[in-house]
């Protein structure tokens, strides 16, 4: 990483203007919070069960799939268990990509980029 700094210019003088710069970061995102008015409570818990029903849906899916191929092409292994943790990982992995893609539109949204997070925390 480079010093941006000049050489006359004091360290506490850079620290000031990095914590500066990180409250600012964090203002603009509340008060974009705040004047988005779609992301009440209830948005939030549709979105939570959402997340719920795209992770039991496959999980359900595979071991519903799995009893069929059980009663009808027994084998030395279980068709329910193994369908039913394809679904579970299926339904992980699904859950994962539709948050991270929403976390992607929430921080394009309000400017800020993944770099300037973690430089805050």
């Amino acid at each position: 990483m480079t010093d941006d700094r000049r050489p006359d210019e004091p360290e506490n003088n850079r620290e000031s203007s990095d914590f500066s710069r990180a409250v600012a970061s964090r203002v603009r995102r509340k008060l974009l919070a705040r004047g988005d008015r779609s992301a009440g409570v209830w948005f939030g818990l549709g979105m939570m069960g959402l997340v719920g029903w795209s992770v039991a849906v496959p999980t359900l899916l595979g071991a519903v799939l799995g009893v069929w191929l059980d009663k009808h092409y027994p084998a030395p292994y279980s068709w329910t268990l193994s369908l039913l943790v394809a679904g579970l990982l299926l339904g992980c992995l699904n859950a994962w990509r539709w948050i991270a893609r929403e976390d992607r539109a929430i921080n394009d949204r309000s400017g800020d980029d993944t770099e300037e997070r973690d430089d805050e925390q």
